[in-house]
């Protein structure tokens, strides 16, 4: 190969290498920090940038998205002696990335060893309740300290979150024992609760329905010896109404017969006649073994005797009636008002209308029933 075409390979090849050094390309979200003779000269940003070959060089390349770093477990000793292993997780993000490269050497071996003595000085004053029941303090707490001491690193600590507290097993087992015998406890009393409850509960229905079932014999005892009440008013009312419309119809009968008699002006032969009819009634009678014929008797039968005619006398069948007799002066006799009763209706009567105050609480007031004088039918016409 020609020496001149040796040299034009050498020449392009060094062209290639210098361009290579010469370009760069920041990816977005991240910066390189660009020394110049191994001093800081500037911090690249995200887009294509121009370097000066051989002279220029990339220190480091930084990531400016929201980090998180977990850290392992850290032994931490509480404030009753009693270790514990915590776990932390940190949440960062760089913000200025020269002071991250030259602010110290790892800033997450820095922050580790910040973020474990920091929680040992934090959870050392507090009891294990405290550390599992005041992770919220906890957690600002650190963050305070971190921010603070990060940031002449570059950094900023977002926030700071307690992943998990292990306790010793011997612990472990001593808080799950007292978490069963305090949900053992619970449960005893909720059950203890719930019987009582449903003792009083049953009390009180028994209470309610005891009362009910005495108010309901209340009323239906009260109902009854209304009715009752109401019933022998009633019923009383109805004999009374009959007596005195029996009392009405003898009075009528008596003042027929007695209107009759003085119309027909009865004779002698008239009174031998009814006696005659009478005897027969004083006859009868399984009592009657003996019978006394009074001596006033022939004397009857011979009168009757000549009534019908005997020895050639006149009959008292052919005498002719009298004048005044037949029912009157007007030819009839007036029954028309013999069956009015003068008493006022059964459903009318004070008493009938008589009504619980239990069953309607505006009750009218009862009226007083009117004495029996009041209650006398007018006389019968034509009495005397």
């Amino acid at each position: 190969m020609e020496p001149a075409l040796i040299a034009l390979l050498v020449v392009a090849l060094l062209v290639v290498v210098v361009i290579a050094k010469s370009v760069t390309i920041v990816p977005q979200a991240q910066a390189k920090v660009v020394e110049r003779l191994g001093r800081y000269s500037r911090t690249l940003q995200p887009g294509l940038s121009i370097l000066v070959p051989f002279i220029d060089r990339v220190r480091a390349t930084i990531d400016l998205r929201e980090q998180v770093v977990s850290f392992p477990p850290q032994p931490v000793i509480t404030a009753d002696n009693l270790q514990v292993g915590i776990d932390t997780v940190v949440y960062f993000q760089v913000t200025d990335p020269r002071l991250a490269v030259y602010g110290i050497a790892n800033y997450i071996t820095g922050m580790e060893q910040l973020t474990t003595t920091t929680l040992r000085n934090v959870v050392g004053g507090l009891n294990l309740e405290g550390a599992l029941t005041g992770r919220d303090g906890i957690n600002s707490q650190l963050r305070s300290v971190l921010d603070g001491t990060t940031g002449p690193w570059g950094l900023r600590v977002a926030r700071v979150e307690i992943k998990a507290i292990d306790p010793p097993p011997s612990i472990q087992d001593s808080m799950e024992k007292q978490m069963r015998a305090d949900r053992d406890k619970r449960a005893i009393i909720l059950q203890a609760e719930g019987a009582r409850q449903s003792a009083i509960t049953t009390a009180e229905g028994q209470k309610a329905a005891a009362i009910l079932s005495a108010e309901g014999k209340k009323q239906a005892a009260i109902l009854e010896a209304e009715a009752e009440r109401q019933s022998r008013i009633l019923r009383a009312e109805g004999e009374r109404a009959a007596l005195f419309l029996q009392a009405q119809g003898q009075a009528k009968s008596i003042e027929t017969v007695f209107q009759a008699i003085h119309d027909g002006k009865p004779d002698q032969g008239l009174l031998a006649y009814q006696y005659l009819q009478t005897l027969p009634q004083i006859a009868q009678g399984d009592a009657n073994k003996m019978w006394i014929v009074p001596s006033e008797f022939s004397k009857a039968l011979e009168g009757l005797a000549n009534l019908g005619g005997a020895e050639g006398g006149k009959s008292w069948m052919d005498v002719a009636p009298s004048g005044n007799g037949g029912g009157g002066q007007d030819g009839g006799l007036d029954t028309s008002d013999w069956f009015e009763s003068r008493l006022p209706r059964a459903a009318d009567q004070p008493e009938a209308k008589i009504e619980l105050s239990s069953i309607a609480d505006s009750t009218p007031a009862v009226p007083a029933p009117p004495p029996l004088s009041e209650v006398t039918p007018d006389e019968p016409p034509g009495q005397t």
